[in-house]
């Protein structure tokens, strides 16, 4: 199955505009057309992983951005998923920017994208979840509207919660994709002390479900290390680290295109970042590691730094179908080849 992608469906895919492509997988995932591919989550080697009082199968998600408004979430479990993150979901509907915003890099391994937040909304996504019957954990990302300025963020963000808490197994805060003006603005301590307060106060009164909070690869050491205490001191379930660069550093592909960019050329950042986290946490934050996983080895080494959970896009996209069931499996194996009993005896191994 997996020569079959590389060699006859991926050349057609992209072929194809990278949105395009995009927006043909989630049908064919929609349609039930990926069907041939579908393998079990639960893998030998793992036993269910618990996080933040939630149970996983294995600890290979699908980050936010793939299925942006919930179409898929079910399929997408079938291909090998442990959990998938629907999103970035906003209160109100947004179009996001204009196209094309959405670039391939195979020389890197990379996508650049400027997508913007488009969805259809809380209200729309909410009910579509309600209707899913799960066969993983499903989270779900929630972002600002990009005409609200920040000062009013606050509520924004209370909106969108107040309307996925019933159907997310955990709600995931995006304060750090580049593609909506102003938005890292929020990762500075007074706005996210702000933030992140309301939320928690929000989340206790309607019955505690696990929050996490989603930063950028481009921050410093200091300011990574402020958002960890903020995190520890209103008791944030977990970081996802991390989103999308600004950075170009060290690129072969001949590309001049503003928005985020993901994949292979992520990889160490984000790894750096895990690390920093967790030392700094002393292993109290649970971190979800991605940006960059494309095989087995990646995953290890985000494990292997400090992540107790990892999420893949670019990866997915370059992989195909039968990516997440070739990096649980191998992940598997390595943790048998290295000697760790469990998953979690190799978290932080090398941080």
């Amino acid at each position: 199955m997996s020569k079959l992608w590389q060699k006859i469906m991926r050349p057609v895919m992209f072929g194809l505009d990278a949105e395009r492509a995009h927006e043909i997988g989630i049908k064919a995932l929609e349609m039930g057309l990926a069907s041939p591919f579908y393998s079990d989550a639960r893998v030998e080697g793992f036993s269910e992983i618990e996080r933040f009082g939630l149970k996983f199968a294995n600890p290979l998600g699908l980050a936010a951005g793939f299925d942006k408004n919930g179409i898929a979430a079910d399929q997408l479990a079938s291909l090998g998923f442990g959990f998938v993150e629907v999103g970035t979901v906003t209160y109100e509907p947004q179009p996001g920017n204009p196209k094309p915003r959405m670039f391939r890099l195979p020389e890197d391994q990379g996508l650049i994208n400027r997508l913007g937040f488009n969805n259809e909304g809380a209200v729309a996504v909410a009910e579509r979840l309600k209707t899913i019957n799960r066969r993983c954990v499903v989270g779900v990302n929630i972002g600002k509207n990009k005409d609200v300025p920040n000062e009013d963020a606050t509520e924004n963000y209370l909106k969108s919660f107040d309307l996925v808490y019933p159907v997310a197994d955990y709600v995931a805060v995006n304060i750090s994709s580049p593609n909506t003006p102003n938005l890292r603005e929020l990762q500075k301590a007074d706005n996210l002390e702000e933030l992140l307060g309301a939320l928690t106060a929000r989340n206790t009164e309607l019955g505690r479900k696990p929050l996490l909070v989603k930063i950028a690869p481009d921050l410093t050491e200091a300011e990574i290390e402020a958002i960890v205490d903020i995190c520890l001191r209103h008791e944030i379930d977990g970081i996802i680290a991390t989103n999308t660069t600004i950075s170009r550093t060290g690129l072969r592909s001949d590309i001049d295109e503003t928005g985020g960019l993901s994949g292979k050329p992520l990889e160490k950042r984000s790894n750096d970042v895990i690390s920093t986290i967790y030392r700094y946490s002393k292993g109290k934050l649970p971190i979800i590691g991605v940006g960059g996983i494309f095989t087995a080895e990646d995953a290890f080494a985000k494990i292997a730094a400090g992540a107790s959970l990892i999420q893949a896009y670019t990866g997915f996209v370059y992989g195909g179908p039968t990516f997440a069931g070739d990096v649980t499996v191998g992940l598997a194996t390595i943790l048998k080849e290295r000697g760790f009993a469990k998953l979690d005896e190799a978290v932080g191994s090398a941080a």
